[in-house]
């Protein structure tokens, strides 16, 4: 049975823009009947514990398609009667979006960003550009950027010549370091006999910490936890070890982006690895 939004999606997926229904609450429906609420592999409410063997990806924006015949076919045939709206997946259609949640995101954007296609929504705006990146919430306040994994409804075609994505809008999602707080962290009483042949040894351990950390490219919270096991297992049993040793290791954490409560897990957790 066709519906307005079923037309609309059929309309979007001919110019290559992948399409899926969204039900109340802007909740994509699952595209499998054997999994329920979006979800599939291992969790309660599913049939059957385990993976999904879902003979495609059945949920959210891995679930938009261009295909009619997907579109048209049970569950989704049912569920575009029910369906509140269409969303689509910006990234799969070469896309980011700007969402602009109030008039002050609004104002920022027209202050800031080069112009492009505009859409209105009910709060604010969607500003389109031609290009796709990693997608974040909350980028600056009022403002989420939707690419790559994720879906984002579809309001109308807006008006306005679409634009490339401008570095400006790229640069929102660049993780920016936490600042560096004072941290007062445990470190292990000791009581061993102490292996070191001088307090150079110490230091310069605690430096290739440091170095380590810091020149880091990936992998930063794997990265840290291995860092703090090394120090604790060469210098956290004969007492050398103070908080201002651990303090500098957390900071130079903190300027990869982990946060205070990062580094004191991953420095728990290495001690207790270690039986400390």
């Amino acid at each position: 049975m066709s519906t307005p939004h079923l037309t609309a999606a059929l309309d979007l997926a001919s110019r290559s823009v992948p399409v899926l229904p969204l039900r109340a609450g802007k909740v994509p429906f699952g595209n499998c009947p054997d999994c329920r609420d979006n979800a599939c592999g291992g969790r309660p409410n599913m049939k059957t514990p385990g993976p999904c063997t879902c003979p495609r990806p059945c949920h959210a924006w891995a679930a938009a398609t261009t295909d009619p015949a997907i579109l048209t076919a049970r569950p989704w045939a049912t569920a575009w009667a029910q369906a509140q709206a269409v969303a689509y997946h910006p990234g799969g259609a070469g896309l980011t979006v700007v969402d602009l949640d109030d008039r002050d995101a609004v104002t920022w954007a027209r202050a800031t960003l080069p112009a492009t296609r505009v859409v209105a929504t009910t709060r604010g705006e969607h500003w389109i550009y031609r290009g796709v990146m990693p997608s974040a919430n909350a980028v600056r306040p009022g403002v989420d950027v939707k690419s790559a994994m994720v879906y984002a409804r579809w309001l109308g075609p807006g008006t306005g010549t679409m634009t490339s994505l401008p570095d400006t809008v790229r640069a929102l999602v660049v993780k920016r370091p936490s600042p560096v707080r004072p941290v007062t962290v445990p470190v292990p009483a000791g009581g061993g006999e102490c292996r070191h042949r001088a307090p150079a040894y110490l230091e310069r351990g605690i430096a290739m910490a440091e170095q380590r950390i810091t020149a880091a490219t990936s992998s930063v919270h794997a990265t840290v936890y291995r860092t703090f096991l090394a120090v604790l297992s060469a210098h956290g049993r004969c007492g050398c070890l103070t908080d201002a040793h651990a303090a500098r290791l957390f900071a130079a954490a903190q300027t990869k982006g982990e946060s205070p409560r990062h580094c004191t897990d991953a420095w728990s957790n290495a001690r207790t690895a270690l039986g400390m």
